[in-house]
This record gives structure tokens, C-alpha cells and sequence, in this order.
């Protein structure tokens, strides 16, 4: 998942993004609420981390703007703030989930689970598709049966087009899924992890739409 961490804290962000990085996702980091909206306004992301105590724009704010403006990403907030009201507001402004400081990465990582399952409209911990079985807690992944070894990126790549089966993402989209600012894209990246996982998959498992990018069938 492509991910914004804005948090002004720079251990806890520190922690946070590495953390995340070995959970496969990809990870932007920005440290005051002014900074969140310019990276809001120009990337695509999946799930927000949101501190509420944020300098230039409380994280309030942010969340509010986000939603009016129509932004649909889902947000976590994780804050220091763990009155019943603060909960409250945070979670009637729009947040899908309200983490109080501190906590534990398991719970945090178990939650961006539980959220990407509710809004992919499927309850069971586990991805099933064509054969294959993916557990996103424990990165193992079944096909046919058999145990398939994936690096991060290929399984990063994998989610994301099994996050939305029979809609095609280009190879933009792809790549704004698997690589954070800081991090190089090679030109042919997508290619080369698409070529490794039909080696593993097979051939017909993730389809190329000729001049439009990539996309695992609907199994309809």
C-alpha cells in the first residue's frame, strides 16, 4: 500500500516508516499539516496516518479539508489524544480507525489489515483468487497448493492488483504503489516483477492490456 505518514514526532516517524517498509508498504513521510495537503493534492494514496498535533495545520484540519475536498484514501488517526471527545471528532471528521499513543506496531499494522479489508468489501484475513491464497499478516503465499517464495516488491505489486480484480492499472499506478519519494524507479521495473510473478503464476495469471497497463481477471 502507498501510505503518507505525517507525523511531527521524529522518533516516532522514524519508527513508524521503518516499520512500515518491512511491512512492504511504501511510505512518504511529511512532519506539519501544510505539508500533508501539497503531498494530498499530488499523489494517489491508500490510507493516511494522521497525528492530530501537527504544526501549520492541526491534523483536524487536515482530515476535514481532505474529506470536503472528496478524498476518499483511508485515515488512521494516531495521537497522543485519547479523550472520549477527541476520539469522537476524529472519528465523526472522517477517520476510519483512532489509535492512541502509545501503541505497539503489530496493533497498528493489524488495523491498516482490518481497514484495507473493510473497504475491499471482503471479511476473511486471508486473499483467495484463481488459486492462489495470499495472507497479508504473514506475507505466505499458496498457489495451487504449493508455496511460492515473493520479495517485497512482487508481493506489493500482487496486492495491489488483487486489491481491485478485472480493473487495469498502468504502469504509473503501479509504480505509485510500490516506491515512496526517496526511493529510484528504474524504467523497467513493473516489467521485470510482472515477467518474475507469471513465472511463479503462470503466464495468463496477471494480463497485459497492450498500451494501458496491467490487470488480474475478475474470475467471474
Amino acid at each position: 500500500m502507498r501510505v503518507l505518514l505525517i507525523e511531527d514526532d521524529p522518533m516516532v516517524g522514524e519508527s513508524l516508516e521503518e516499520g512500515l517498509r518491512k511491512e512492504h508498504h511504501a511510505v512518504d513521510w511529511v512532519r506539519d499539516g501544510k505539508m500533508a495537503e501539497v503531498a494530498i493534492l499530488n499523489h494517489d494514496y491508500e490510507i493516511l496516518l494522521l497525528d492530530l498535533g501537527l504544526p501549520g495545520k492541526p491534523g483536524l484540519d487536515v482530515l476535514s479539508s481532505y474529506r470536503r475536498r472528496g478524498g476518499d484514501a483511508a485515515v488512521l488517526i494516531i495521537s497522543a489524544k485519547n479523550g472520549k471527545n477527541d476520539r469522537v471528532n476524529g472519528l465523526d471528521s472522517g477517520a476510519d480507525d483512532y489509535l492512541a499513543k502509545p501503541f505497539e506496531l503489530d496493533e497498528l499494522f493489524a488495523r491498516i489489515r482490518a481497514i484495507a479489508r473493510r473497504r475491499s468489501g471482503r471479511a476473511a484475513p486471508e486473499l483467495n483468487h484463481q488459486g492462489l491464497s495470499i495472507n497479508p499478516a504473514t506475507h505466505q503465499a499458496v498457489f495451487n497448493g504449493n508455496p511460492i517464495n515473493l520479495s517485497a516488491r512482487e508481493f506489493s505489486l500482487l496486492m495491489a492488483l488483487l486489491d481491485t480484480p478485472g480493473r487495469v492499472l498502468s504502469k504509473v499506478q503501479l509504480e505509485e504503489r510500490l516506491y515512496g519519494w526517496a526511493e529510484e524507479i528504474e524504467s523497467n521495473t513493473v516489467e521485470v516483477y510482472v515477467h518474475n510473478l507469471r513465472k511463479k503464476l503462470g503466464t495468463d495469471f496477471i494480463k497485459n492490456v497492450r498500451g494501458v497497463g496491467y490487470m488480474i481477471g475478475s474470475g467471474r
